[in-house]
């Protein structure tokens, strides 16, 4: 498989509901990188797929387009339509994703995405008074962190 078709194969499976396929396209020592979760590696990068999906796996869109890669590396644009839980708001969030490839895998995943505009979106008069304050984005990770922390406690349980 090349790595422009393991890319797809990764938002195939992610547009398909199908964590499992999602997470076998990462290296085991994984690195995932966005906005809303900071880094995560190994286990808890492919855990936090696990808990988003198994979540939301009838309530999100994904698209994906422009997907490139060399031997090293590769980068996609996707889209996830999706009603955010803890607001019923609708979110639409576009996402630049960046990859790092080892041992036919994806063993980098930088995703990049305007988290202002996403806490506008979500959080609604909050998000637009306070998504762009460094306090509000790390109360994000904080509350994604203890969500994902709190899911994979109760999987190896």
């Amino acid at each position: 498989m090349t790595n422009s078709e393991l890319i797809t194969s990764f938002y195939q499976a992610f547009a398909n509901g199908d964590e499992e396929g999602m997470v076998s396209c990462y290296h085991n020592n994984i690195q995932f990188k966005d906005p809303a979760f900071g880094v995560l590696k190994g286990e808890d990068a492919k855990n936090m797929w696990r808990m988003l999906l198994g979540r939301n796996k009838r309530n999100i869109q994904i698209t994906f387009s422009n997907v490139k890669a060399t031997e090293k590396t590769g980068s996609a644009n996707w889209v996830a339509e999706y009603v955010f839980s803890a607001t019923g708001r609708k979110v639409i969030n576009v996402i630049s994703a960046e990859f790092e490839f080892a041992d036919g895998k994806i063993i980098k995943h930088t995703d990049t995405f305007d988290i202002y505009k996403w806490t506008k979106q979500a959080l609604g008069l909050k998000g637009y008074l306070l998504g762009w304050t460094s306090f509000m984005q790390g109360k994000i990770q904080q509350q994604s962190g203890a969500l994902l922390k709190k899911y994979t406690e109760k999987k190896s349980s």
